[in-house]
């Protein structure tokens, strides 16, 4: 979408820059990005004059930043007069690292956005796919504005694939082809637009289902009687499948609203990806820092609204396929029981001991932790008593 409104202008007045998780690396395509030149080859160490790297790549990047501000003071009035603003692009902001350092350079960032938006110099754009950048951005906004972009639905995903399709081959499909292949895929244009290009879409459909629903088994498969040493992952395992499982619910109970609401002979599309708000979605995970891991890992989208949806229609025909398996849910219940009986492992302490040749007596006292305490607290005030009266003998 950026890219198709670059075109649209031939990039006049737009510099993009992709993020990166070594702010290092993002330092120089910025750089590259403003046709800005840091001092690579400073000699001024030779003459114990500081090195201007020592501040690092944060320091760097304002410097370009200030540069930018200069070339855009000069040409503001020209700018305004061909109603053409600068354009600075920050690309998938969610590759950089989810760190304190990142934090800060995305508030420098922000700083810098929201003086120019005020002044009218410069319009900054931050694309992000994960979650974690708008609450950190939120925080001190003013002039920022969310655009959320969504796939498509209903008619108009079926007249935007019919466009592809028609586009790549020059010939129509069968309407009925396409609403299968929608029925799998959804209406995310990335995906469309590869599958218009095959000679058998709906074969080609079938096989991203296959893929999506081996590549989130990998991440999230459900491992029977496991061992302690993956206990931690499984725990990520059962909660994601947990959800997983309400969103699978909910999506058949409005398939089949939505089937019984219909009229005869009429089409029925595909209902809506189900939607479930955050609050929500920590009740039924238990562990709240689990949906930030899978909506970096692309299994969940969060929009800016709190509602969690599945990333996409393929996730969610993937998910739905394992969840609906024969014996699926005693095996989420056995991984759930699994995942207790280690932990109870683990909480639980056993004492042995050696029986001696010469018939020694041990005695075990066990008492509650609280009747310890008290004791432990009596025995205290005793020594300090005994310990005033040794050298006060008149308490």
């Amino acid at each position: 979408m950026i890219l198709d409104a670059m075109r649209r202008v031939e990039a006049d007045g737009v510099a993009i820059c992709e993020a990166h998780e070594d702010l290092e690396v993002f330092r120089l395509r910025l750089g590259k990005a403003l046709n800005y030149e840091y001092n690579e080859d400073s000699q001024t160490g030779l003459f114990q004059r500081r090195d201007p790297r020592e501040g690092g790549p944060r320091l760097d990047i304002e410097r370009a930043l200030n540069k930018l501000e200069k070339v855009a003071l000069k040409m503001a009035a020209q700018r305004k007069k061909d109603k053409q603003p600068l354009v600075l692009v920050i690309n998938n902001c969610q590759l950089f690292d989810n760190a304190d350092e990142t934090h800060q350079l995305l508030l420098q960032l922000q700083q810098k956005a929201e003086s120019w938006a005020e002044s009218h110099l410069i319009t900054v754009v931050f694309s992000t796919d994960d979650f974690w950048p708008y609450p950190l951005l939120r925080k001190i906004q003013n002039r920022m504005r969310v655009i959320p972009v969504r796939d498509l639905h209903g008619t108009a995903s079926l007249a935007a694939l019919r466009h592809l399709r028609q586009q790549h081959f020059g010939k129509a499909e069968d309407d009925s082809v396409l609403l299968e292949v929608l029925k799998i895929v959804g209406g995310r244009l990335s995906r469309m637009n590869s599958l218009a290009r095959e000679d058998n879409i709906l074969d080609a459909a079938n096989r991203m289902l296959n893929n999506e629903k081996g590549w989130i088994l990998s991440l999230i498969g459900l491992i029977p009687d496991c061992d302690d040493d993956v206990m931690d992952e499984q725990k990520v395992c059962a909660s994601s499948w947990t959800l997983l499982r309400e969103f699978a619910k909910r999506f058949r109970e409005k398939e089949a609203e939505l089937k019984a609401n219909a009229k005869p002979g009429e089409v029925v599309m595909e209902p809506e990806m189900p939607a479930i708000s955050y609050y929500e979605v920590r009740q039924i995970m238990t562990r709240a820092d689990f949906v930030d891991m899978l909506d970096h890992q692309n299994i969940i989208n969060i929009d800016t609204d709190h509602m969690v949806r599945p990333d996409s229609m393929v996730v969610l025909r993937a998910a739905i396929e394992v969840v609906e398996e024969e014996g699926f849910d005693e095996l989420l219940g056995g991984v759930k029981d699994r995942i207790d009986a280690i932990e109870s492992l683990h909480r639980t302490r056993e004492l042995t001991w050696k029986a001696s040749d010469n018939e020694d007596t041990v005695r075990i006292m066990l008492q509650p932790y609280e009747k310890r305490e008290a004791d432990k607290e009596k025995e205290k005030e005793q020594k300090e008593k005994a310990e005033r009266s040794r050298w006060w003998p008149f308490t």
